[in-house]
């Protein structure tokens, strides 16, 4: 579903370097009736609403009923329901990394909404994953948090971010490579259906990430000799008491499907160095 969001994309790259899976996106999240029997697929795939919590309400209740309208025909038509939410959810954080088992139960009336769907798709349909996952970061597609970091460092505008919230930011690329690796361990037999966290190792401050960002961006363009001009960092902090750490414990989606968490700096780099190729091949056009 979402097939300009970045976790589609990112399926869609990864479909395509495989003999075994075949992705049939659709463009928004309404499918017409008999639809999914007509496709017959093995698994319903919806990404994550990304920032809920300052997301417009109206479209996180939009969000939500999409869901729930998935949920109606994949349980008509017998097909899994795969559900990504943001961690976003945990509105609060723990001091601890957050297991699987842990319910959200934010105060935000716009994120209850969520959690609602969530428990419909519990109560009525066993044969589902929900996935939450940290910060998804992309090269192309809609939320692809990334992209617009390095849009707005390469223009010149100031960044702000939050250094007094504690994440695992996660790789669209990554994710999607779990997420396939998941149902095809499923369509095998694993019958492991539930809740799943799904994010990067190295829990990290939104402004710290875009340090990282803007340090490795400009020593790539340096090396291929562009004298970059790039934006400057502003630290903002909310939570002044202590930080606000909403940190994922991965333990399970080990367990079950042996799928373990890529390091997020490792594909940063990969990505800024895809990113650099594409930029001097512009320049040099």
């Amino acid at each position: 579903m979402d097939a300009g969001h970045c976790l589609s994309l990112a399926l869609a790259r990864e479909a395509n370097l495989r003999g075994d899976t075949e992705l049939v996106i659709v463009e928004g999240l309404s499918l017409a009736s008999g639809q999914l029997e007509d496709v017959a697929p093995d698994a319903l795939v919806i990404p994550p609403l990304a920032q809920p919590i300052s997301a417009d309400p109206a479209a996180v209740t939009a969000h939500a009923e999409a869901v729930e309208a998935c949920l109606e025909h994949c349980q008509h038509s017998e097909v899994p329901l795969i559900w990504c939410v943001s961690d976003q959810l945990y509105e609060d954080g723990a001091e601890t990394p957050i297991d699987e088992h842990v319910v959200p139960a934010p105060r935000d009336e716009s994120l209850r909404r969520l959690i609602v769907t969530g428990n419909l798709i519990r109560e009525r349909y066993p044969r589902h994953l929900i996935v939450r996952l940290g910060p998804l970061f992309a090269l192309a597609g809609a939320d692809a948090w990334l992209t617009e970091l390095l849009e707005s460092l390469q223009s010149g505008q100031e960044v702000r971010a939050a250094e007094d919230i504690i994440f695992c930011p996660t790789s669209a690329d990554a994710a999607a490579l779990a997420l396939i690796g998941m149902l095809q361990q499923q369509g095998c037999g694993a019958n492991a259906w539930g809740a799943y966290h799904l994010a990067g190792t190295e829990p990290v401050s939104p402004y710290t990430f875009a340090s990282v960002v803007r340090t490795q961006l400009a020593t790539r363009l340096e090396g291929l000799g562009k004298r970059a001009e790039l934006g400057d960092l502003k630290a903002l902090n909310h939570h002044h008491d202590q930080p606000l750490r909403r940190v994922l414990n991965c333990r399970r989606v080990l367990e079950a499907f042996g799928v373990h968490q890529k390091p997020w700096r490792l594909e940063l780099g990969r990505m800024l160095d895809t990113w650099c190729q594409a930029y001097q091949v512009e320049e040099e056009a």
